[in-house]
């Protein structure tokens, strides 16, 4: 009998990771499934102890059960506990583990495109929802000494600030403030929905004041090259979008379920192919 891995979200239509994760069982020839299950927010708590009946070994979890399903795992890693959000679940003997790979995955991407040493860059990250938190804890969490934060509504910036459990020298900056000061930084980190399609044409804030050399990420994946990033390139930026970012995030997840690390040179390229890159 095939062991049995998935993804829970509500579209799930959409997901690629069904595609990356089963050419990976297939290449290392492991006799495993991964599939996608559309699950509803009201059918949530009933799926998951199905899922643990079924004996399902692991599952991702995307929009919108990531942080409503913290009450419905057995225990928590402390990186997921601090974020507020699961996107992955592994099955530890009868007991359902949440953890959050997502920041993970940026800080894996980042070290794979850009340096492997990046904790003493001054850095911006522009947003401050689920993924913003998500990246902003993990970085702070691996010693990235300065990290200031973007966001239309400053308020929200600041609830991040206020409940990040590691150490982090953090300033908060509205929007018109951000685009100001652009040319302190080093790493910009653009992880709001602002650029996705179908609209493209959009941008934060204009990048008029980067300097070149700075590293700039855009955690938008279609399109491959948003509005954001085409500005920081012609401002002499080196850049780099989501692909990424998700790629690590499920070769993560696949390692935890698996014990063994996926090509993820490999899965890369299933993505790419996916998207028409």
């Amino acid at each position: 009998m095939k062991r049995l891995f998935g993804v829970i979200g509500d579209p799930i239509s959409h997901s690629m990771s069904p595609m990356m994760h089963n050419d990976a069982f297939k290449n290392l020839k492991i006799d495993g499934y991964y599939q996608p299950f559309r699950i509803t927010p009201e059918d949530l708590a009933t799926a998951i102890k199905g899922m643990k009946v079924i004996g399902i070994e692991g599952f991702n979890v995307t929009i919108p059960h990531k942080t409503s399903i913290l009450p419905l795992v057995d225990r928590l890693d402390p990186l997921a506990k601090a974020i507020g959000a699961v996107n992955t679940v592994v099955r530890d003997g009868n007991d359902y583990v949440g953890y959050n790979s997502d920041g993970l995955g940026f800080i894996c991407s980042l070290q794979e495109r850009w340096k492997k040493d990046f904790k003493n860059e001054k850095t911006l990250i522009i947003g401050a929802g689920g993924a913003a938190k998500a990246i902003y804890y993990s970085l702070a969490s691996v010693g990235v000494k300065k990290i200031d934060i973007s966001n239309r509504t400053t308020a929200r910036a600041q609830g991040l600030v206020d409940h990040c459990p590691f150490k982090c020298e953090t300033n908060i900056l509205d929007f018109p403030q951000a685009r100001q000061n652009l040319g302190a930084y080093t790493l910009v980190i653009q992880t709001t929905s602002i650029g996705m399609s179908p609209n493209i044409n959009e941008i934060p804030f204009s990048l008029e004041n980067m300097l070149p050399n700075t590293h700039a990420v855009d955690i938008i994946y279609n399109p491959l090259e948003t509005k954001f990033l085409t500005e920081a390139r012609q401002k002499g930026a080196t850049t780099q979008n989501g692909i990424g970012m998700f790629v690590h995030q499920g070769a993560i997840a696949f390692e935890k379920w698996t014990g063994i690390k996926p090509d993820i040179i490999r899965m890369e390229n299933i993505v790419m192919q996916h998207l028409g890159g």
